[in-house]
């Protein structure tokens, strides 16, 4: 699934051919997403794009009747093209621009979404998240205010929207092996110069893997077609059975909350 960082990479590539352009109309040739594509979507005709936007795993686009709403889901991607290339079996939108481009949506499996909402505070699949992970709400004091009262395993609370948003499975374990952390450690055993550490190495996982592009996983492609090299970092996500980087014992791996966590039982503690 695309995580935070993929979506941060794919808001970038297509906001400049959006943003202060006009989409003419939209062409959904599936309406059967996560949820229908809604009439909105369908109706859209001359519709000016003020901005593109990103609220956790949610691309936003602005217009000035309202709001597009896009989740990417389990295999969603979106692709600048020209207007003439052909559409493949399972691209299901385009919102066909005044610049001879459409922003094509993709996705094999359809779990992704097109919403509409006139009210974006408002709006149902966003008014319970938690702050952004790279925004200063995200805070050493924050977190572990958070922390006092949980003794679940550390892990699964980070990948708690309503905690904070974006820190999915792979940086959840890539950000607690860089802090040295335990996936096991109950919440409420961080320190407070533990959660400043792992606020700081959080938003440092994640800005790295922007800046490479995202991690390149089953169906993600930027964009422009371009894989992230995120992956090529990676320090203990999907290397079960592998010796850790920093010290050579072999990573191990374990569910939680039926999630795959990857660890140095040696490194985190």
């Amino acid at each position: 699934m695309p995580e935070l960082p993929e979506v941060e990479t794919s808001r970038r590539g297509i906001e400049p051919y959006l943003a202060g352009h006009t989409i003419v109309h939209a062409i959904v040739r599936n309406s059967r997403l996560r949820w229908p594509v809604s009439q909105e979507i369908l109706a859209l005709s001359d519709q000016p794009v003020i901005s593109v936007q990103r609220r956790a795993k949610y691309l936003l686009v602005e217009l000035k009747t309202g709001w597009i709403i896009i989740h990417l889901g389990m295999s969603g991607s979106l692709r600048m093209l020209r207007e003439e290339t052909e559409a493949g079996k399972h691209d299901h939108v385009d919102l066909v621009m005044d610049t001879g481009y459409v922003l094509r949506y993709t996705d094999p499996r359809r779990f992704g979404a097109w919403l509409w909402t006139d009210d974006l505070e408002g709006s149902s699949v966003l008014s319970h998240l938690g702050p952004e992970p790279l925004s200063e709400d995200f805070s050493a004091d924050y977190l572990f205010e958070k922390s006092r009262s949980k003794k679940s395993p550390i892990k699964p609370w980070l990948m708690d929207n309503k905690l904070v948003v974006g820190v999915g499975n792979i940086y959840a374990s890539e950000s607690l092996f860089v802090a040295g952390i335990s996936p096991d450690r109950p919440v409420n055993s961080l320190k407070p110069d533990e959660a400043a550490l792992l606020v700081a190495t959080i938003k440092a996982v994640l800005l790295r893997s922007i800046e490479q592009g995202g991690t390149t996983l089953r169906d993600f492609l930027q964009s422009d077609g371009k894989p992230g090299y995120f992956a090529q970092e990676l320090q203990v996500y999907g290397r079960a059975g592998e010796p850790c980087r920093a010290c050579g014992t072999p990573i191990l791996s374990k569910k939680h909350a039926q999630r795959t966590t990857f660890y140095c039982p040696k490194c985190q503690r």
